[in-house]
């Protein structure tokens, strides 16, 4: 049996591809190793209980930190553990903290029609 190549090697050879293969490559790995329906509980499940970084949860709502800071100072989003000066944010906090803001988003293209 031949050697099997490592995360490291591959990730080499990828970063080593122009970009054009790089794009070719990513689009058929996305086309056919993940194939399979996975459900949102089998691919995010381990992350329910998760604490979120005040950076983490400002990439995961998609916005500045200088919004999410504004989001916390006037109280539109609570930390749900504070360690020191670190505020930690919780994985339902934040989820459902999106979808107020999604459904705003919206109501307000809704309203523009």
């Amino acid at each position: 049996m031949g050697r099997t190549t490592t995360a490291e090697e591959l990730f080499a050879t990828v970063k080593g591809m122009p970009a054009e293969e790089r794009a070719r490559f990513f689009s058929m790995l996305g086309a056919n190793a993940f194939a399979q329906d996975f459900t949102h509980a089998q691919v995010f499940g381990d992350l329910a209980g998760e604490k979120f970084t005040a950076g983490e949860s400002a990439e995961y709502l998609e916005v500045s930190m200088a919004t999410f800071r504004r989001y916390v100072q006037s109280g539109r989003l609570n930390p749900s553990h504070v360690v020191g000066r670190n505020q930690l944010f919780a994985t339902k906090t934040l989820k459902a903290f999106k979808r107020s803001m999604q459904q705003v988003k919206g109501t307000a293209r809704a309203g523009n029609r």
